[in-house]
Order: C-alpha cells, then structure tokens, then sequence
C-alpha cells in the first residue's frame, strides 16, 4: 500500500519537476532568469497559428497545445519581428520555411553582424548567417536574430564596456556538444557587453545569440511567472504534458 501511494505521490509530481527548468542567477552583480533544456526535451519555436495568423502570446500557444493534451512549460519571444509580427529573419517551424535567411549588413541590432541562427535538429545550434547560408544543416526549428552576442568563444567585436544601452534583453546558448541550450533573461537592464558576458563567461557557453530586448518576456508555468506584454512575433518554448 505504502509502494502505491508513493508511485502515485510521484506521479503527480512529475509535472512540476518538468516545469522547473528555470531558475534565477546573479552574475556580476545583475540578476537573470535561466532556462537549461536538453535536446531530449520537447522545444519547439512557435510563429503562425493554424488559422494563419501569428499567434503572438503564450495563451494562444497554449490554446494550440491543449488540442494534444499539453502545454508550455516555458517560453520566450524568440527572434526580431516586424510590425505585422512577421520573422524579420529566418524562420523554420516544424520543418516549414516561413521567413528566408538575410545576410546582409543592415540598420538596428539585427544588421549588426555577425548575427546568427539559432537550429533546433538533431542537435542545438547557435550558426552564424552567412556560415549558415553557405551550408544549411537539417533544423526541424530555426529562428535568426542578431547580434550574436558570443562567437567560438568571443564576444561580438562591436560590444562596449563602457555602453551605456540598458535594456531588458534575452537569448539562447548552446554547448559545444549540441546537447544542452540555455535561454536566459535579464531581471533589470543591462548592456550588450554585460549579456554577452553571462554566456560566455558565467554560463561558460561558446556560442549565444541575442533574440531582443525592452520586449523581452518570459513564461515559467514551473513559478507562475507570466510576463506581460503586447503581441509578440517568433516564440520558443518547452512543451510538455498539460498539468
């Protein structure tokens, strides 16, 4: 009896133990939300809604999944977009070009090359545009944005110390095996330069891109976090069973 109460005990935790994929961090002084998933995890990025038009917030993410019985454990807005809410970038959902690649040099923080493309495949991957372009792996998801905030190891060569564009800002990194991605937000303003940094040296990740900033949300069912905010455009989440 006691065996079956303690499987059943178990059981109905399991959906909490999956939702706590995030958790806070200070680093430097400055306080981040992380979210580590494994490319086990069911992540998916989220753009046009079944009826066609972008489903531009978590509810109506939600709405979608519940038709499999399921829900998001977390997401993020996951790319730049225009004022339609069309990827300004490369878009790739469930194996769907819904957006080119651009590799050309432009206004704003998305023409600040390098930028890259953040691949949801066999494994994770933060590639940078042109390298990409040049050779596209297989992405079942992707999403391009810019900057890129660490490349092989180095911050983006445009990134000043001393900047003073604060900002709400969050991104993605990605091991170096491919098997672990890191989605972080920051908890109060901050520069590139100190974003940048959390990945490479506080996350210790060789590769992140920057998704945005000012509208930067994040949706954490695991702590009953849900930021609030107008329409988004590309969004990244954890799928999981609905609770």
């Amino acid at each position: 009896m006691r065996l079956s109460i303690l499987g059943v005990l178990l059981t109905l935790l399991l959906p909490s133990i999956a939702e706590a994929a995030c958790r806070d961090i200070d680093f430097d002084g400055l306080p981040y939300t992380i979210c580590e998933v494994g490319i086990a995890d069911d992540i998916r990025l989220f753009q046009q809604a079944a009826d066609g038009r972008p489903y531009g917030s978590f509810d109506r993410v939600n709405a979608a999944l519940a038709a499999e019985g399921k829900q998001l454990g977390f997401a993020m807005n996951a790319g730049m977009y225009h004022a339609d809410r069309a990827p300004v970038g490369l878009m790739i959902e469930d194996g769907v070009e819904r957006a080119p690649i651009v590799t050309a040099e432009g206004p704003g923080n998305f023409g600040l090359l390098p930028n890259g493309v953040f691949c949801i495949g066999e494994r994770f991957a933060v590639i940078e545009s042109r390298a990409f372009a040049a050779a596209p792996p297989a992405c079942r998801f992707a999403s391009q944005s810019g900057p890129m905030l660490v490349i092989d190891g180095a911050l983006h060569p445009r990134f000043l110390v001393d900047s003073t564009s604060l900002y709400i800002r969050n991104g993605v990194g990605v091991s170096a095996d491919g098997r672990t991605a890191t989605f972080a937000i920051s908890n109060r303003r901050v520069t590139f330069h100190q974003f940048g940094r959390l990945f490479r040296d506080g996350l210790k990740l060789p590769d992140a891109l920057y998704f945005d900033g000012s509208i930067s949300r994040l949706y954490d069912a695991g702590r009953n976090r849900f930021d609030w905010g107008g329409p988004m455009g590309p969004m990244v989440g954890s799928v999981i069973p609905k609770g």
